[in-house]
């Protein structure tokens, strides 16, 4: 219980400054992405699908007018004079005068010549289970971008905290190797005196010097891979590659305390969208049977020769219906279609299941394996290091070869080393199940 709660407060207090720092670098990260910038854009832009899926809602109002000029073509014959001339013929024999004239037959062409049209035409949708059925869809396509969009910054979280990892890993290896080639520097000194003094032989002295130049080739390798982690951290920021990277000491690995949250994870939610947009695309096929019922309406004026007058001046109003009788099976087939692809998001759902919990534990197994592999190494640095304080003691007293002397001072670095390796490893383990396990808190 002692030994947890001292991870506990160390765990506690390296999350204090150094957390709060790769905090504001995650929140760079996240504010600077320019594939979140497009998440963005995408989400935007159903947003105003969604808002043009509502707008059908309204009615449209059109300004609509047309001018006729025509001669010739089809005409109505209308045999007026056929009709009434007998009939004039008598009333003026009776009336003994000519008060009734001859009438001639008329031919009126189908076609307006010299007419105008001009109107409001207004429609409006009275009954539509497609623009329902639309805009519910739309809305949760919204949604669908958005759940999509956290599923990105979870896992560009966890790329920047490993990052993050790994190059302090490759800053504190550097440090390890600057002290073991101060080391062994000294020891080429002392072995260069004794030699001098003929107090060694010049194995001793050759053998120094091939120390010296295998921790350079080392340090200068850790200096490289310092570099390219600082360079990909940076990229991950979207900033220089050359930008100052704040690193922390740090000596307190990670408490494996997460408790199994896979059934939260967006994954799960993006299917659970997928399945209820489904749902509805059925109900707007399932919708074809059900009757349209649209509302219309006219106001404007019409005339010949642009005259203006009472007798201009109309209204038009109705509503139209359309219901479909047969459509050749078509939106049965659509049916199944969309029932066939239910079945298929309920089977990537139980799989996608399967496979977060698999990812949870093999995450977890990974972080526990690690911490073990850290509390082994530290315990291994301590021994290294008090058997290196015993040897270097023993040599400087004579009672011990130089080759004792090397073997103690390797296996002191390497204790160091395999230390600072696996204290991280068991960071970037950390956050592999943080993600597996969707626990990061966005602000």
């Amino acid at each position: 219980m002692k030994i947890k709660l001292t991870f506990a407060i160390l765990f506690l207090g390296f999350l204090g400054y150094s957390q709060n720092k790769l905090d504001s670098y995650i929140e760079t990260g996240l504010k600077n992405n320019e594939v979140i910038k497009q998440h963005n854009f995408d989400i935007n832009k159903s947003m105003y699908a969604l808002k043009e899926a509502h707008s059908l809602f309204y009615p449209t109002v059109s300004l609509n007018g047309t001018y006729t000029k025509a001669e010739g073509g089809r005409t109505i014959d209308i045999p007026i004079g056929d009709m009434l001339n007998p009939v004039y013929n008598t009333l003026n024999q009776i009336t003994n005068s000519n008060a009734f004239p001859a009438l001639e037959n008329q031919s009126v062409l189908i076609n307006p010549d010299n007419f105008y049209d001009a109107k409001i035409h207004t429609t409006m949708p009275l009954l539509n289970f497609e623009i329902i059925y639309n805009k519910r869809i739309k809305s949760q396509q919204t949604s669908l971008q958005k759940i999509e969009l956290a599923i990105y910054q979870r896992e560009l979280v966890k790329e920047i905290k490993i990052a993050y990892y790994k190059y302090l890993q490759s800053v504190e290896g550097i440090k390890i190797y600057e002290d073991a080639l101060a080391l062994v520097k000294e020891n080429q000194r002392v072995n260069q005196s004794l030699y001098k003094n003929e107090k060694i032989n010049r194995t001793a002295v050759l053998r120094s010097d091939n120390e010296v130049i295998r921790i350079q080739a080392n340090l200068e390798t850790a200096k490289q891979t310092s570099n390219n982690a600082k360079s990909y951290f940076n990229f991950l920021l979207n900033q220089k590659l050359d930008t100052a990277i704040e690193a922390e000491e740090n000596d307190a690995p990670p408490i494996d305390a997460n408790e199994e949250n896979t059934q939260n994870r967006e994954e799960l939610q993006k299917l659970n969208q997928v399945k209820e947009i489904n749902e509805n695309v059925s109900r707007l096929t399932s919708s074809f049977w059900l009757p349209k019922l649209n509302g219309f309406a006219d106001f404007g004026i019409q005339d010949f020769d642009f005259e203006v007058n009472k007798q201009s001046r109309y209204y038009f109003a109705g509503a139209a219906i359309e219901w479909t009788i047969f459509s050749g099976n078509k939106n049965k087939y659509r049916l199944k279609q969309v029932e066939e692809e239910s079945k298929k998001i309920s089977s990537q759902t139980d799989n996608v299941k399967q496979q977060l919990l698999l990812q949870f534990q093999v995450s977890q197994h990974n972080l526990k394996s690690a911490l073990e592999q850290f509390y082994a190494d530290k315990n291994q640095k301590v021994a290294a290091k008090k058997y290196n304080e015993d040897i270097t003691k023993l040599y400087k007293q004579g009672q011990a070869i130089y080759i004792e002397l090397l073997d103690a001072q390797n296996q002191w670095v390497n204790a160091q080393l395999n230390t600072n390796i696996s204290l991280y490893n068991s960071w970037i383990a950390f956050a592999e199940l943080e993600r597996a396990n969707a626990t990061f808190t966005f602000n």
